[in-house]
């Protein structure tokens, strides 16, 4: 048996273009299905809005996304905050997505093309823990943190 855990993300009509942006950062093919495609009349104000959606990239990278029935855009809880504080990332974020690949290089590369419209937490550049290691809210609200694949030695 496999199981396989993919992190499914909750917009407020934002889906489409967050998985479009998602596609142009990682690669891959974006599926998408609307509450129309699954029998909502077209009239509904929902419509339109993805019911299910997925980027899938031969790289390992895959995510989920759908718009939250009858939520407008502009409905939102209170933020979450992410600050540094005396050296250490303080939060009230409920989660990050990670993305952690094998070289600086190709990191570096996925930070550059992420970070278009983000609000960086940590800037992407050497970390005690790892070669790479950067922090970002995507311009969609998704705390992202990318990183290089280091072996862990205790002290």
């Amino acid at each position: 048996m496999s199981v396989t855990t993919v992190a499914h993300l909750n917009f407020h009509g934002q889906a489409r273009a967050a998985l479009a942006f998602y596609e142009s950062v990682f690669g891959g093919r974006t599926t998408i299905a609307t509450y129309g495609d699954f029998g909502m009349p077209a009239e509904l104000p929902d419509a339109a809005r993805v019911v299910f959606g997925q980027v899938v990239a031969d790289n390992g990278f895959r995510v989920m996304a759908y718009d939250v029935p009858g939520a407008s855009a502009a409905v939102s809880a209170a933020a979450p905050t992410t600050r540094r504080e005396n050296g250490t990332t303080v939060t009230t974020e409920p989660f990050f997505l990670s993305v952690r690949g094998d070289t600086v290089e190709e990191v570096r590369a996925l930070w550059a093309r992420l970070r278009a419209g983000a609000s960086i937490i940590e800037d992407f550049g050497p970390a005690p823990w790892a070669p790479g290691f950067g922090m970002l809210r995507d311009r969609f609200g998704i705390t992202w943190i990318l990183d290089v694949a280091a072996e862990y030695a205790p002290a």
